[in-house]
């Protein structure tokens, strides 16, 4: 409930805006004051674990623009796997160059969260033109062959974006693991056009032993540390972004 003084709407402290039981356990929306900044932060939590937080949301966006960086000019079509809170999709579509946006989002009530507007931005990013809300596992989409497409199995992209494991070594579900071998990253890289990008956020310090397994399956990689301002510490912290490059695909040139 909001309590109105005057002209000043007041919100409660915390709200829990959404809760839902999936297959990989209870996720919940949540809004709470941040007495630190005091501001409005949305977060979202699987279990007792946080999953993602608005305070926290430079390398997510950094996500889409190093990745589309990389990319010549001309239309482009970009998956992100994993919706969260959205700032990978919105960073995505402020780039004037793409002409489509597939989001795959595992966990349904995450989509629906957005389309009900229980998140900033959220019914904006659902209800663009541009932007298709897949509701599917990524993981196994990549596994199975089935693609980011319905209507399209053999679809290619120009760009593949992945937020939603931790890291390559510390992964949300252990069915999510097989991505980072050379045999899942082949696979991924076989739904890139020539020269597409594959990008992926971590919460770690750049791995060598992952860097290696991406140059086995792309012909440019890069490891970007992106720093940003921790006002509950005080302090700096940082995330990673690696970018990589394919050398060749086996998309067809027709597309």
């Amino acid at each position: 409930m909001v309590t109105v003084l005057g002209r000043i709407a007041l919100r409660p402290h915390f709200a829990e805006l959404g809760w839902a039981s999936t297959r990989i356990g209870e996720i919940s929306l949540r809004r709470r004051l941040e007495p630190t900044t005091q501001t409005e932060v949305y977060e979202v939590k699987l279990d007792d674990e946080y999953l993602m937080s608005s305070l926290f949301t430079v390398a997510e966006e950094e996500l889409a623009r190093l990745a589309l960086a990389v990319l010549p000019d001309g239309p482009c079509d970009v998956v992100v796997g994993g919706l969260g809170l959205g700032y990978t999709a919105h960073a995505v579509l402020a780039d004037p160059r793409v002409r489509s946006l597939t989001v795959v989002e595992a966990l349904e009530p995450v989509i629906d969260w957005h389309r009900g507007d229980l998140i900033p931005g959220g019914r904006a990013l659902t209800a663009d033109s541009r932007a298709t809300m897949l509701h599917g596992d990524f993981f196994a989409l990549v596994r199975d062959g089935a693609g980011f497409d319905p209507a399209d199995p053999g679809r290619c992209f120009d760009a593949i974006l992945v937020d939603i494991d931790h890291s390559p070594v510390n992964v949300l579900d252990a069915s999510h693991a097989d991505l980072y071998t050379p045999a899942g990253l082949e696979r991924l890289a076989g739904r890139l056009r020539p020269g597409g990008v594959f990008g992926l956020w971590s919460d770690d310090a750049p791995e060598e032993e992952f860097l290696a397994v991406l140059r086995q399956c792309f012909g440019t990689v890069a490891a970007h540390v992106v720093s940003f301002a921790n006002p509950l510490t005080g302090g700096r912290s940082a995330n990673t972004v690696y970018v990589a490059v394919g050398s060749r695909s086996r998309c067809s040139l027709q597309q």
